[in-house]
């Protein structure tokens, strides 16, 4: 593959996790309100990884994968879709779409901190000013009362914090560990297996399933949208980032997702928008910038000189 050409797949993968996946707060949130949430993220994951397998088979890729990257997949689709995704989906039945997804920004603190204590990688500080104003952005969200003391929030934020080390974890497990070659088939095992064990947790949870022939139309609807786009699309090119960026990089997506997430949760569920909560998604996407832009920090470094 020429350089151009994988320019251009980086940037249409991170067009996907950042607005596709920005878009799946308010999918998950309309069909969370209908269908319990371990049995929606479950249906959700394994109806996409066997799609994927089916595709896969069509266009006469192999699905074939060693144990050991088997037993990989099924960590890593535990990680990130089993509880970093269905906790999220169950905590979105007590906060806004945009407070969750704001929450969420602050992942990368979380992969820069992993990364140091479990691998000993130097934290570069354009990094350390890009987390302090997404600690700044979080922090202007969460003071405000009107969020903050709604019923079952504080339970919400707890949990959706929980599943931000899930996904940090993951990211690092992910990206040094042996899985299938070929991005679309590794997704795929990462649905499936990631969606049996949600049906697992769902059952244990005592859910009441229903049939999707049950389901309100607005429901089915949003099913589809999040099994294709949400998850086929979204988490093959967030697969294909992790083997191609440094994990911080890809964690950068938890910063312009809440901007999505608040404009949609806006605009279709009339969720309110604050103005400290305008300030607090720009302080946000400041830190995205920093953390996108380590090399300015030497042009900066000889102007402070």
């Amino acid at each position: 593959m020429g350089k151009s050409s994988k320019t251009t797949l980086i940037v249409l993968a991170f067009f996907a996790i950042y607005v596709i996946w920005g878009s799946t707060y308010l999918l998950n949130k309309i069909a969370v309100l209908e269908l319990p949430p371990f049995m929606l993220a479950s249906f959700r994951f394994t109806t996409a990884g066997i799609l994927i397998f089916v595709l896969a088979r069509i266009m006469g890729i192999k699905i074939s994968i060693t144990r050991k990257q088997l037993g990989n997949t099924i960590i890593a689709g535990f990680l990130f879709l089993s509880f970093g995704n269905g906790v999220v989906v169950w905590a979105l039945k007590y906060v806004d779409t945009g407070f969750a997804a704001l929450e969420i920004s602050a992942q990368p603190l979380i992969i820069l901190l992993l990364m140091w204590m479990l691998q000993g990688k130097k934290i570069q500080p354009m990094s350390i000013i890009g987390v302090i104003f997404g600690i700044v952005g979080i922090y202007l969200l969460i003071s405000q009362k009107q969020i903050i003391t709604k019923e079952g929030s504080i339970l919400g934020m707890i949990m959706i914090f929980a599943c931000m080390l899930s996904w940090g974890y993951g990211s690092l497990f992910v990206g040094k560990a042996d899985l299938p070659s070929n991005y679309f088939v590794n997704t795929g095992y990462q649905m499936f297996t990631g969606g049996i064990i949600l049906a697992l947790m769902s059952f244990g949870f005592g859910e009441e399933w229903t049939s999707p022939l049950d389901w309100s139309g607005k429901v089915q609807l949003v099913m589809i949208l999040l099994v294709i786009f949400g998850s086929i699309l979204a988490f093959t090119s967030f697969n294909y980032l992790l083997k191609s960026v440094s994990p911080e990089k890809v964690a950068t997506s938890t910063y312009v997702n809440p901007i999505v997430a608040l404009i949609l949760g806006w605009y279709f569920l009339e969720e309110e928008i604050t103005s400290q909560s305008i300030v607090a998604a720009v302080v946000l996407l400041t830190g995205v910038y920093f953390i996108n832009t380590k090399k300015r920090l030497a042009l900066f470094a000889r102007f402070k000189r």
